[in-house]
C-alpha cells in the first residue's frame, strides 16, 4: 500500500507493506501513480526487468524507484505491475506496462527526480514502512 502526500514543492510516497519486496513493488506502483495520476490507463502489455545489487534495504529502494523512473524519462516506458524478489546479489524486479503514448495516457505530474530528502526505509514487528520524497 501506497500513500502520496504533499511535501514544499515535492511530492512524497509512504509505503507500507508485509515484505521488502512487497514495499519496492508498491512504491514503484506509487511513482507510477505520481506520473501518470492514474495506474488504470497503463496496460501490462511488455515487460521489462531490473536488477539493483546490494543489500542495504534503504539503497535497494532508491536505487530501483530511481530505475523505473529513468526507465520512464529515457525510452517513455510507464509501468503498472511489479513482481519483486531478492536473492543474494540483490534485488530483482519484472514490470509490466507499456510505452507512453500521448492519445492514450495522461500524465499528471513531471517527476524530476528521486531525492534522497528524507529517505526512510524501517521494519519493525508490523512489516516495512518507507517514505520517499520525488522532486516534481
Amino acid at each position: 500500500m501506497y500513500e502520496v502526500f504533499e511535501h514544499t514543492a515535492d511530492l512524497g510516497l509512504r509505503i507500507h507493506a508485509a515484505t521488502l519486496e512487497d514495499l519496492c513493488a508498491d512504491a514503484a506502483r506509487g511513482l507510477g501513480a505520481v506520473i501518470t495520476g492514474d495506474l488504470e490507463q497503463i496496460r501490462p502489455s511488455a515487460e521489462e526487468r531490473f536488477h539493483i545489487a546490494g543489500t542495504d534495504p534503504v539503497w535497494l529502494l532508491y536505487d530501483f524507484i530511481s530505475e523505473v523512473h529513468a526507465a520512464f524519462e529515457i525510452r517513455r516506458m510507464l509501468f503498472c505491475d511489479f513482481q519483486v524478489s531478492r536473492d543474494a546479489d540483490g534485488l530483482n524486479a519484472i514490470a509490466h506496462g507499456e510505452p507512453y503514448d500521448p492519445a492514450v495516457h495522461t500524465l499528471a505530474h513531471e517527476v524530476k527526480a528521486i531525492t534522497q530528502h528524507e529517505l526512510d526505509v524501517r521494519h519493525d514487528a508490523v512489516g516495512w514502512h518507507a517514505t520517499v520524497i520525488v522532486d516534481i
